[in-house]
Parts: structure tokens; sequence; C-alpha cells
């Protein structure tokens, strides 16, 4: 197809809309589950590795769902059938996971360090993450699927202003159910009122998101979406399986996985330890997590990292007008980098909604930037989503990694959760060194 068609800014918008909702979702699990197991009674040197699980389950489903959606071709879509069925288990699962706490802890049995209490919501975080998985790619899959080279950077990058607007209103419900005069307090072992709350709303505005991209967005059918993409041989049978698409991949979508590997680390240690950190830096090294100190510091938590988004927000709308996308890349990632090391010298809650309002710059590059470089070079091949689909290990495996390791880390920093953010920085800037690897289409 010589001439294709341009989409509209509507059409882009209506094509995203629903990831506004699936990020609330994220950014309500992002900036809680460390506070949530804290207060169930996980220890600090723990967090992180509750923080395996969610990468774990994207590593696992996000390949599949990138491998059958490429085969799927029904009445109601290609992507869009996947993106409805993670949406509905979402809902449900956001409604059982922040009533972990609620359980009987003075009759929970102990298996394996773990009480009864710890191990719903462990299960309930398992579910909960698997299904945003399943709804989140095919957002992404649809954005390679409909819209040319020429759009794709003012596309991705409407998808990640929607994101950070849903990370926005998701990082600010704790504090604002709060300020409203939900409680913010609970007994020992129970998770706030105001938690709860704010991941139901979060729900019900999930599935009204998600239902709008299904009813708005018409996908193309075979015929057109070959031409589209200029795809001459079908594949014939099963196709290729997700290893020998691995050994196939083009350079570019292991360049770029290696500046996700340093990316994904640092974000990891972010979501894990920026409620210690500020709790330490900012209310007076508190760490008793009943305490009213670190709950409050738990909902500041969510001012910084709203404050994040609204940076993201921000420069998400400057990216399409750099015209390298390299250059981007890299002044994004070292922007994040000056403010992961800054958070470690801030002893002022108002202060470090700078340090947070600089990381997002590289979160915005981070969720426009690789996607418009991989579909690129993918452009004319029939396994696009099973490649962003495999591309996604390349978010996962460095939080898994990261995960894994930051008890070990932790210790080496002299048991420091600030120190981790320090570390954070480092690796944002690693990975901006390494974007010098990345060739424009190969």
């Amino acid at each position: 197809m010589e001439n294709k068609r341009t989409l509209s800014f509507a059409q882009m918008v209506n094509l995203s809309f629903g990831f506004f909702g699936v990020q609330i979702a994220y950014a309500l699990q992002s900036a809680n589950i460390s506070r949530i197991f804290a207060t169930l009674g996980a220890d600090p040197h723990q967090l992180s590795f509750f923080w395996i699980l969610p990468p774990l389950m994207g590593m696992i489903v996000q390949p599949l769902i990138g491998k059958y959606s490429d085969r799927t071709w029904c009445r109601l879509g290609r992507r869009k059938p996947y993106l409805l069925v993670g949406a509905i288990v979402a809902v449900l699962v956001m409604l059982l996971l922040p009533n972990a706490g609620s359980l009987n802890l003075s009759t929970a049995w102990i298996f394996l360090g773990l009480n009864a209490a710890m191990w719903f919501g462990l299960f309930s975080l398992i579910f909960l993450d698997t299904s945003i998985n399943v709804a989140m790619q095919p957002f992404k899959m649809m954005v390679g699927d409909m819209v040319s080279e020429q759009q794709k950077t003012q596309a991705y990058s409407i998808q990640s202003f929607l994101c950070n607007a849903g990370s926005l209103f998701g990082y600010l419900f704790p504090i604002f159910f709060t300020w409203i005069g939900i409680a913010n307090e609970a007994p020992e072992g129970q998770v706030p009122p105001s938690v709860i709350t704010s991941f139901y709303v979060g729900a019900a505005i999930l599935i009204v998101c998600v239902l709008y991209t299904f009813v708005k967005v018409k996908e193309m059918p075979p015929a057109e979406y070959k031409e589209f993409h200029g795809i001459k041989d079908e594949p014939e049978g099963k196709g290729d399986g997700l290893v020998a698409l691995l050994f196939k991949a083009p350079r570019t979508f292991w360049t770029v996985g290696l500046v996700q590997f340093f990316c994904w680390a640092a974000f990891l240690y972010m979501w894990t330890y920026s409620n210690g950190a500020i709790a330490y830096n900012c209310w007076n090294k508190a760490a008793d997590t009943a305490s009213k100190a670190y709950q409050d510091a738990g909902n500041w938590v969510g001012v910084v990292f709203a404050v994040q988004a609204v940076g993201s927000i921000i420069w998400a709308s400057v990216l399409p007008r750099f015209r390298n996308v390299k250059s981007a890349y890299v002044l994004s990632l070292l922007l994040g980098a000056a403010g992961f090391a800054s958070i470690f010298f801030i002893h002022d809650k108002f202060l470090i909604c700078g340090s947070y309002l600089l990381i997002g710059a590289a979160w915005a590059a981070m969720l426009a930037l690789p996607f418009t470089l991989l579909t690129n070079a993918l452009e004319g091949n029939p396994y696009m989503g099973s490649y962003l689909g495999l591309f996604n290990c390349t978010i996962c495996l460095p939080q898994i990694v990261a995960a894994a390791t930051g008890g070990l880390v932790m210790r080496l920093v002299g048991n420091s959760q600030p120190a981790m953010l320090v570390l954070a920085g480092c690796l944002l800037a690693a990975g901006a060194l390494c974007v010098r690897f990345i060739g424009k289409k190969q």
C-alpha cells in the first residue's frame, strides 16, 4: 500500500483510550504493593521478592498473547478479545487484593514464614498482574497493527500520555480519599480503607475505559492488514514458534532490549523502595508500618508518583518534536538518572517532588520510544504481535533479576533504601550509554 491511510488524532486516542483505565490499575499496584505487604508483615529485605511475581507473569503471558492474537481473526477483532477478557479478570481481582488483611490474623496458619493474609495477597497479586498484562499488551499491538511508520511516534506518545494520565489518577486516589474523610489507618496487619476504596474505584474506571476502546475501534480484516503492511508471504500452518522467532529477530530487538534491561531494573527499585526511602528521609526515619507517619509517607509516595506521571505527560508531548529518536532517548534517561540520584540528598517532602518530575522524563521515553524503534524495524513482518510479546521479556527479565537480588544488594549498600534509588539512577545512566548501539532499522 503506497499511500497508507492516516489516522486522525481522535482515532489514535480511541485506539489507546482503554490504556488509561488499565494504567490506573497498574499504578495502584505499583504504588501500593510494597505498602500492602509491609502492612501485612513483610520484612523490608523481603519486599523485592514480592516484585518478582508481576514481571514473571508478564514474561509468561505476553509472548503467548502476542502469538495467539497474531492468529486470531474473528468477528470481535484480532487483539480486542484479549484486552476485554484481561480487563474483566483484573476488575474481579482488584476487588479482592486490598482485602487480604481482613483475614483473621490471630488464627492464621503459618507456612514457609508467611501468614494466611500474605498468601491470599500473593495469589491475588499473581492473578492481578496476569490479567493486567493480558489487557495491556493488545493496546501496544493495535498501534503496531493500525498506524503507519510516519505516525507511530505520535501514536505511542498519545498512548504514553494516556498511560501517565491514568497513573496520575491511580497514584493520587489514596491521598484523595484520605482528604475527603476515608480513614488512612487500620488495625495492625490490615490495609487502610483509603487504599481499599482506591482499588474499588480504579476497577470501575478500568472496565469503562476498556469497553470504550472495544466499541470505538474496528481492527483491519486480514486482507487489508496484509496490504497495509506489505506482507506477501503468509505463514503456512502454525508458523514459526516463539523460540525460532527469537533466532530470526532483527538486531534492533536485541539492542533496544539491552537498553530496556537497565531501565526496567531501575524502575523496579523505584517501585520497591520509594515508600521506605521517603519514610526514612522525609518522615524522620519512620519504620513502623502501623504508624501514622509510615502510612502518611505511603500516601506521599502516591503524590510523588503522580508528579512523575505529570513529568511524563509533559515530556511525552515534547518527544515527537525531536528529529533524532536516539538523542531523545539518551536525554530522557539521563534526566531520570539525575532525578533518582538526587533523592538520597533530599529530606523535604515537597522538594523531593522535583526528583520524581525528572524521573517522569525517563518513564515517558520508556513507554514510547522502544516500541517506535521496534515496530518500525518489524514493518512487513507477519509476526508483529509475537515479537511485541517476546519484547516484553526485555521488560520483565530485568525486573525479575532486580527483585531476586534486591535484598542482597540492599545489604551491600548498608541496608539503605534511599541508596537503592541512587543505584537506580546509575542503571538509567548505563541504559543511556547503550542507546548508541541501536540502529535506525536493522
